[in-house]
C-alpha cells in the first residue's frame, strides 16, 4: 500500500491524470479500472476517476508496483538514447527527435521515453552494472524536439524536481533555427512576454492571448545566416509550445514547424541558388522535424539543494547538417 499526498501544484488535477503521471507506464484506462474497483482510493474512500484533487488529500494505491497491469509492450525504439548524467536520484538523457515522452493515448505501442529508458535500465541491471528503477517524468519535451531531459529515479527526486520546474528554478537553454534575420545585436537580449492559452479554433494548439497564462522567453542571437537565424532561447516559464508560439508571434517561426511555421522539412534546394538534382533523384531533406533542440538544463541537486547540476546535449546530426549547409550557401550579410 502506497500513500501519495496531493502537492499544491496538483490541486484541481483529475485523479486519473494524477495517476497517469505517477505511473506513466500504465495505460490510463487500466488506472481508471483500478479506481472503480476500489484498489485506488482518496483518503481511504472510494472515488471517481474524474475526482478533482484537493489540498492535502491522500491518494492510496493498494498494490505494489510489480502488481500494476502494464500496457502492451511498446515497440522498441531503434535509435540511441544517450545518458548524460546519473546519480542515485536522477537520470539525464539526450532525447532524440521522434521519440515521444510518454505513452500515446491513442497508440500504446508507439515507442516512448518512459518505456525505452525502463528497458535500458532493466537490461543494465540484468547485466549486473546497476539496480533497476522506474523512471518518473518531471517535465516534457515535444516528440519532435531533441535534447536534454531529466527523469527522477525516486519519489523524493520526483517531488523535489517537480517543485523546481513548477517554481522556475530550473534553467533551460534551447537552440532554435528560425526563418528571418533577427535584428538583435550580438549580446543583446530580447524579452518576449506574451500570455499563452489554448487556441479556441485549433484543438491541441496554443496561441498568444491577453487572457492566457503569463509566459516569458529570453532570446539571443547565436549565429546568423542570410534569411535565417540560430537563436538561443531561455524559457523562464513552462507553457505548452512556449518557444514555438513566442517566436512565431514575433515573426520568426521555426524553420521547420508544420503547426506554427510553414514547413514540414528544410531542403537544400530552398537554400542553394542554382541547385540542380539528377533526373529521377528524390531530394533528402536536411532536416524534417522541429528545428528546436534543448541544449542544456541546470537543476538543483536532490541530495544537495544548494548545488546546481548542469547537463548539456550536443547538437544532433540533422540540425548540425542544416547549420553546416546554411553556413556554406547562406553566409551572413556583411
Amino acid at each position: 500500500m502506497q500513500p501519495y499526498t496531493v502537492l499544491p501544484e496538483q490541486i484541481g488535477m483529475e485523479l486519473d491524470e494524477f495517476l497517469s503521471r505517477l505511473y506513466p507506464g500504465v495505460h490510463k484506462r487500466l488506472l481508471r479500472q483500478l479506481v472503480r474497483e476500489g484498489r485506488i482510493t482518496v483518503n481511504g474512500q472510494d472515488a471517481h476517476p474524474g475526482h478533482r484533487l484537493r489540498d492535502n488529500e491522500v491518494v492510496i494505491v493498494d498494490l505494489e508496483d510489480d502488481e500494476l497491469p502494464e500496457s502492451n509492450e511498446p515497440d522498441a525504439f531503434e535509435g540511441e538514447v544517450p545518458f548524460l548524467f546519473e546519480d542515485e536520484h536522477v537520470l539525464a538523457i539526450d532525447k532524440p527527435a521522434g521519440l515521444a515522452v510518454e505513452p500515446d493515448r491513442w497508440d500504446d505501442l508507439r515507442p516512448n521515453v518512459v518505456a525505452t529508458v525502463q528497458g535500458l535500465v532493466e537490461a543494465r541491471a540484468t547485466a549486473g552494472s546497476a539496480e533497476a528503477f522506474r523512471p518518473r517524468l518531471v517535465h516534457r519535451l515535444d516528440r519532435d524536439t531533441s535534447g536534454a531531459m531529466v527523469l527522477a529515479k525516486t519519489v523524493e527526486a520526483e517531488r523535489v524536481l517537480g517543485a523546481a520546474f513548477e517554481e522556475g528554478r530550473v534553467q533551460k537553454r534551447y537552440l532554435a533555427l528560425v526563418e528571418g534575420e533577427h535584428p538583435l545585436a550580438d549580446g543583446e537580449v530580447e524579452e518576449i512576454r506574451l500570455a499563452l492559452a489554448q487556441d479556441p479554433k485549433r484543438t491541441g494548439q496554443m496561441c498568444a492571448r491577453r487572457d492566457g497564462k503569463e509566459a516569458l522567453t529570453l532570446v539571443r542571437v547565436a549565429r546568423r545566416f542570410r534569411g535565417y537565424t540560430l537563436l538561443e532561447c531561455e524559457p523562464r516559464t513552462g507553457r505548452t509550445h512556449q518557444i514555438r508560439v513566442h517566436l512565431s508571434a514575433k515573426g520568426f517561426p521555426l524553420a521547420v514547424d508544420p503547426i506554427y511555421g510553414r514547413r514540414k522539412a528544410l531542403l537544400l534546394s530552398e537554400l542553394k541558388s542554382g541547385y540542380r538534382k539528377k533526373p529521377g533523384q528524390v531530394e533528402t531533406p536536411l532536416i524534417e522535424r522541429l528545428t528546436l533542440h534543448a541544449a542544456s538544463l541546470e537543476f538543483p541537486s536532490v541530495s544537495e539543494p544548494a548545488r546546481l547540476q548542469r547537463v548539456e546535449a550536443p547538437i544532433p546530426r540533422d540540425l548540425a547538417r542544416a547549420l553546416k549547409q546554411l553556413s556554406k550557401v547562406r553566409p551572413p550579410r556583411r
